[in-house]
């Protein structure tokens, strides 16, 4: 019984045509591109990578990692290569736009949704295969992700790359069939996904292949991962950087990225980002929107029938392990669980496809379990159209169509999403519910986030800096202002200090040196400042909110007077 699933999947249909990849990267490019070039930086994670990937251009050192003068070394280099590679390709240098650095991500997040889909065709079938890229393509998760220039829409890449190969060497085994090279593959995935963001991916797979030696007695399979050659090649990949930042930071690479960063998520809730276990089951239906509510059946079910079925028992083992793992580590932030979600949008593939899994009834507790989740995929739905209606007036104090517009796909996606209507085919519903939520997301991100000034402080301050500086080489004192969207928008040189340190700023550079100074700092500023307010010249205030602290904020410019 256990090679039945996987005869018949691969019986009953043909490969993906290459036309069929083909719409489907062109609707990820209507899915992740909009927005990029209108969405300001965002603070903070994005903008302190896409500064020290400036950095790395500005100096031509692509070892060393650093924002400012503070050298980062809690990631390896991989995601700074692939974005000044990005930069360097358009030609624009360190003057490159931020939507520049952000391309990655979108072509990473493009071929994420490929690759399920080809896993998914292999798995389960053709159709099953189009709806698990759909279903990647329309998640909430993905469409953030995919669209800003940090690490999780490449490092989602290599942990599909690294769990197809996974997939392909365990069933291929289980049904008899050749592995060709996916070996090798997986272990070069591995690596890769090294380079990235350290050992995360390999802590997935190690999960994953335990899970599958517990639950399936056939262990003979483990052979053909030829660990020891693989472990081996993983290392190659990585282990240039690595030898190479050693030799220019000694043990400071490793203390940072190994001592302070990784073990301090797992002992304790690292910068702010502790939650008790549970953090990521109650914001399930967040972060898979608009899909929770069919995925979470799909998994359900599959959990009934995974004994009989090695291509469900695989994708439990890609998911419970490491969703366990991640609500038992302190240090919980949304993205950490991405990784894990494709395997529930295959197993959601499968459910909507196999007519076997249409007779499946959910027990007491995973009735109740769907229930709370529906509950949960309301609320988000609800509150995200809400959002989508209420934003621009609640900020600008304005009706806005595009608000209405956002709003009412948000309501569409979350509609078919959910499954309904139920008399439409899944590929079809499944296809419209991802077109509606990418296109509530590309209008939120393209025309209705950007015009709400007073949310981007850092964009408002840049331009206004341009405008004021009496010379090119004028310098930014920011006092009471520190986000790292201010670093890049406004030059590298930008000082992000307090009210004593403008002062000396200006006191430095009278002819040419600019203080941008927060209502908290203007009285340690000016009494700092020889001759007080008499010896500035006030050259303009900005008033809007720090959306990543929550707070208002009043920005007055100063320079020195004539």
């Amino acid at each position: 019984m256990l090679e039945t699933g996987i005869n018949n999947a691969e019986t009953q249909h043909k490969s993906l045509s290459l036309l069929t990849y083909l719409l489907l990267a062109a609707l990820c490019l209507f899915a992740f591109a909009p927005g990029i070039s209108t969405l300001p930086p965002t603070d903070r994670d994005e903008s302190r990578f896409v500064q020290a990937t400036k950095q790395m251009v500005e100096s031509g050192d692509y070892v060393d990692i650093r924002f400012q003068d503070v050298p980062r070394y809690k990631k390896p280099a991989g995601i700074y290569w692939l974005q000044s590679a990005a930069v360097l390709v358009s030609g624009k240098g360190s003057d490159a736009p931020i939507w520049v650095y952000r391309l990655v991500s979108v072509l990473a997040g493009t071929f994420s949704v490929l690759a399920l889909a080809f896993i998914g065709d292999r798995m389960f079938g053709r159709t099953a295969g189009v709806i698990a890229g759909l279903g990647l393509m329309g998640i909430l998760m993905l469409g953030v992700e995919a669209r800003i220039a940090k690490t999780d829409a490449t490092l989602l890449a290599t942990a599909l790359l690294a769990q197809g190969a996974l997939a392909a060497v365990y069933l291929g085994h289980k049904a008899g069939r050749p592995q060709g090279k996916a070996n090798w593959l997986f272990w070069i995935a591995h690596g890769l996904a090294l380079l990235i963001k350290g050992p995360v991916i390999p802590f997935l797979s190690l999960l994953t292949v335990a899970a599958i030696a517990i639950l399936d007695r056939d262990r003979s399979w483990l052979r053909k991962l030829r660990p020891f050659t693989g472990l081996l090649v993983m290392l190659l990949v990585a282990a240039p950087w690595l030898i190479l930042i050693t030799i220019k930071t000694g043990t400071e690479f490793w203390q940072e990225s190994v001592g302070k960063d990784l073990l301090s998520k797992v002992g304790s809730g690292q910068e702010s980002h502790g939650f008790p276990p549970g953090y990521y089951f109650l914001t399930y239906s967040v972060f898979m929107w608009p899909f929770a509510l069919v995925a979470l059946e799909g998994g359900l079910k599959a959990l009934k029938r995974f004994r009989d079925d090695p291509r469900l028992l695989f994708c439990l083992a890609w998911y419970l392990p490491y969703w366990i793992a991640i609500e038992l580590i302190p240090t919980k932030l949304p993205h950490y669980v991405l990784p894990a979600y494709p395997a529930l949008i295959l197993l959601m593939a499968w459910s909507l496809t196999d007519p076997s899994a249409a007779g499946i009834e959910l027990s007491r507790w995973q009735l109740w379990i769907r229930r709370a989740c529906a509950f949960g995929v309301f609320g988000i739905s609800a509150g995200l159209a809400a959002i989508a209606l209420g934003i621009t007036p609640y900020f600008l104090g304005q009706f806005s169509w595009w608000g209405q517009l956002a709003g009412l796909l948000v309501l569409v996606a979350a509609t078919l999403g959910a499954g309904m209507p139920s008399d439409m085919s899944p590929l079809k519903r499944t296809g419209i519910a991802a077109a509606a939520a990418a296109a509530a997301f590309g209008v939120l991100t393209l025309k209705v986030l950007p015009p709400l000034k007073p949310l981007w402080l850092s964009q408002q301050i840049a331009a206004q800096f341009e405008k004021l500086k009496p010379c090119t080489t004028s310098v930014l004192a920011s006092a009471g202002y520190s986000e790292p969207s201010l670093v890049f928008l406004a030059g590298t040189s930008t000082e992000l200090t307090n009210g004593k340190g403008a002062a000396a700023a200006l006191a430095a550079d009278p002819a040419c040196a600019i203080a941008v100074v927060s209502a908290a700092e203007s009285e340690a500023f000016l009494a700092a400042v020889p001759g007080g307010a008499a010896a500035l010249k006030e050259r303009g205030r900005i008033e809007g909110m720090n959306y990543s602290k929550g707070e208002p904020r009043t920005l007055t410019f100063y320079t020195v007077a004539n």
